[in-house]
């Protein structure tokens, strides 16, 4: 029986510019940095209220073909974090507005303003390394 995910992954151009964004600008904190024994680091951050929840960020601009991908796989990783079309999920948040501006002062970019939604209030962030985000004030229901 599988009871919970522990870890998932976020490739990105640059594991130094994306390590600023998570945990210098977003507040993550860093659960294991360690060089690896074929030269990949193996850098993984928790979110603040998720201690039980790593997330690996991947190099994904450089050679990944550890994790058995050809080099067409490869190309296609590059060109996609390149473009900045690489969707990695919601971030919650519990004042969307207020949020935006203090990330917004730390220089970080968004796709979007806050706006009302269905679900809450929502904004678009990108971590400059190829993955954007719903940047979420849930409606409470």
């Amino acid at each position: 029986m599988v009871t919970k995910l522990s870890h998932t992954s976020f490739f990105v151009t640059d594991q130094e510019k994306a390590y600023d964004f998570y945990v210098n600008k977003l507040g993550f904190k860093v659960h294991t940095d360690v060089k690896m024994d074929n030269g990949m680091r193996w850098l993984t951050l928790n979110p603040p209220e998720q201690p039980d929840l790593e997330i690996v960020l991947i190099d994904g601009s450089g050679d990944v073909s550890g994790m058995g991908w050809d080099a067409e796989t490869q190309q296609a990783l590059k060109v996609l974090l390149e473009k900045g079309a690489m969707g990695a999920g919601v971030l919650h948040t519990p004042d969307c507005r207020a949020t935006y501006e203090e990330l917004k002062a730390k220089g970080v970019h968004f796709k979007s303003e806050p706006k009302e939604q269905f679900y809450g209030t929502e904004c678009i962030v990108t971590d400059g390394c190829g993955n954007w985000f719903s940047m979420t004030q849930p409606k409470e229901m």
